[in-house]
């Protein structure tokens, strides 16, 4: 086992480390640049898209000839099933840890990484709904692995191989067996509720959803995920109104040690501003998961003739999680006082809510982390189950389903340092066929995007110059 630990240690530090930083950073400015800056400049056409998506009616099981056309849930709930998987722990534990390791400064970059990753997120998505199949039960299968295999062709099958066989390892970790231990401890902290209950709880109900597939996955998140998300927004303000005296010097000292190292105070060790780059960007990209690859899956399953379109609802997800959400958890943070007292993770930001209301600053941190994870837990559950999907065929997805599920109460009880390392290694892995494909298939995004923009859609099943 040590060994093992030694082994996926030194693989975790060279890709979660500057060169996997750099060139998820790299692509993202690239396609930005090559959108000429569209993500940022559509942004609100992207929120107008998503609001009249949500009343798109999901289509029964199309038939073969429909498969083009048709998807199994409307673009406003793939939006929300790929947020139920993004929006989780990295927003209340990840920006705590970003700013005790990096300092206020990371938070900057944070923002910077969301910008960029929009254009990332946007890109996914586009290719994830041009490149999608219908398989043999008759519904929409996407992501990487199909762009891969259509977009690059069959050369480069064991490259989208390679996806699935990181996506399907990692799900079981960073979208399962972490989550639940997380909410485990949090429970246990909070409510003195043992962990093997909470593990059996969550077990039952994610069960419940998981093995209805698709479809229940996307109708619970619909609903789930904007009420968690405003909630917690909601307390977030909530607090920044007690500490309205505060946010102007929060905002000072992101923006200033952005740039400015941080000299030791109290229980804060110092940063180098390197260091606000690096857990900036880390955390930044760990909870929004742009260029991991795991959004598009959802997305490829959306009721849209235009992938361009799907793409601007796709890119809200970035900025949702991180400009939106994990900005209100930053500043709770910064214009606490607790923030400089060594502590890091859930508790410091479960500290900051509490010292501005005490007494429910710890339950609200608690209940949010567990409705975070359980959300999480169901969208990962897909990613992971259309992975497996794509290595092993249709008969395997209940198999899936029913491994994944058992595997929740064990991460509950569970010792999770060597899983935590290897899923998150896993994780990262991830990055890498997705970012190469990204670069090979831009032409593609570029292409149906400036024709979108200039009124030539073009078909789904039409071919492109890059496809010929």
């Amino acid at each position: 086992m040590e060994t093992l630990n030694s082994l996926f240690g030194a693989i975790n530090g060279v890709v979660w480390g500057p060169l996997m930083l750099i060139l998820l950073l790299g692509v993202g400015i690239y396609l930005q640049i090559g959108l000429k800056l569209m993500p940022i400049r559509k942004l609100g056409m992207g929120f107008k898209l998503m609001w009249q998506g949500r009343d798109a009616k999901p289509s029964q099981k199309p038939t073969a000839d429909s498969a083009a056309e048709e998807g199994e849930i409307s673009p406003f709930n793939a939006l929300m099933t790929a947020l139920s998987a993004t929006i989780g722990t990295g927003n209340i534990a990840g920006v705590a840890t970003a700013i005790a390791l990096g300092g206020p400064g990371a938070v900057f970059w944070m923002w910077i990484t969301a910008l960029v990753g929009m254009a990332t997120k946007f890109s996914e998505a586009v290719l994830a709904v041009r490149y999608r199949e219908t398989d043999n039960t008759g519904y929409h299968v996407g992501g990487p692995m199909f762009y891969i295999k259509n977009g690059l062709g069959k050369k480069w099958l064991w490259l989208a191989g390679l996806f699935s066989f990181f996506g399907a390892v990692a799900a079981f970790g960073i979208g399962n067996t972490v989550q639940s231990n997380s909410v485990a401890d949090a429970m246990d902290a909070t409510f003195g509720v043992p962990h093997w209950l909470t593990g059996v709880v969550i077990m039952v109900l994610a069960g419940a959803v998981i093995l209805g597939g698709i479809k229940r996955i996307a109708k619970v998140a619909g609903k789930l995920v904007p009420i968690m998300g405003i909630a917690y927004v909601l307390a977030g303000l909530v607090v920044l109104i007690i500490n309205a005296g505060q946010i102007g010097e929060a905002f000072g000292l992101i923006f200033y040690y952005a740039f400015n190292p941080m000299a030791a105070a109290g229980g804060f060790a110092g940063a180098a501003v390197m260091a606000a780059i690096r857990f900036g960007v880390a955390r930044g990209i760990f909870s929004n998961e742009a260029g991991l690859g795991s959004a598009p899956i959802a997305h490829a399953a959306a009721k849209t003739k235009n992938p361009v379109r799907q793409g601007l609802i796709a890119m809200l997800g970035t900025f949702i999680d991180t400009i939106i959400v994990c900005t209100i958890t930053a500043l709770v943070i910064l214009t606490s006082t607790v923030w400089q007292t060594g502590e890091e993770g859930a508790s410091l930001t479960a500290l900051s809510f509490d010292q501005a209301l005490p007494g429910f600053g710890n339950p609200i941190v608690a209940i949010a982390l567990a409705i975070f994870a359980f959300t999480t837990i169901l969208g990962w559950s897909f990613y992971g189950e259309k992975c497996f999907q794509f290595l092993f065929g249709t008969r395997s997805i209940m198999l899936y389903r029913v491994l994944f599920v058992l595997a929740i109460p064990l991460g509950a009880i569970a010792q999770l340092g060597f899983i935590w390392l290897m899923a998150d290694t896993f994780n990262a892995m991830m990055a890498i066929p997705n970012l190469i494909a990204l670069a090979l298939l831009s032409p593609v995004v570029f292409k149906l995007t400036k024709d979108y923009f200039a009124g030539k859609e073009v078909l789904p099943g039409e071919a492109l110059d890059h496809d010929k």
